[in-house]
């Protein structure tokens, strides 16, 4: 029996700011969460490794370029994306400063928010941003 499973990945990026932790979030373009806020990301390419494919939506996504990503941890809950059965690699990335981004391909805009004051956000992103906060936070010491 052969399996249908998507396989994607999603960037989050942090930098610091004026004594605030920031992330960058994307506005998604396109359904399912239209219109809603999520961690940059997209489906792997048959032909590319994981952290390149999350550096490569992180690019088309926010024009954002980043040299070197961390695997956080994959995401598979049965229902996290109700386009079907998806498993998600989240990375981390660290920028010194919150770069100037532009919303491209799927995004229709990108913006730094403090992590303090977030928006709804799409899928199970919420999750992820948590578990990357406790990583962020692990990089202090």
């Amino acid at each position: 029996m052969r399996q249908e499973i998507a396989v994607t990945v999603d960037a989050v990026i942090f930098t610091r700011r004026e004594n605030r932790n920031e992330v960058l979030l994307i506005k998604r373009k396109n359904d399912p969460f239209k219109n809603k806020w999520a961690i940059p990301g997209g489906f792997l390419d048959e032909d590319e490794d994981l952290e390149t494919a999350a550096r490569r939506e992180l690019q088309e996504e926010t024009g954002l370029k980043i040299e070197a990503l961390h695997q956080l941890k994959a995401y598979g809950a049965l229902n996290r994306d109700p386009r079907g059965r998806t498993i998600s690699i989240a990375f981390i990335g660290l920028v010194a400063t919150a770069s100037k981004v532009k919303a491209a391909d799927d995004a229709q805009e990108a913006k730094w928010f403090d992590l303090k004051e977030l928006p709804d956000l799409a899928f199970d992103h919420l999750e992820i941003l948590e578990d990357a906060k406790v990583w962020l936070v692990n990089q202090k010491d």
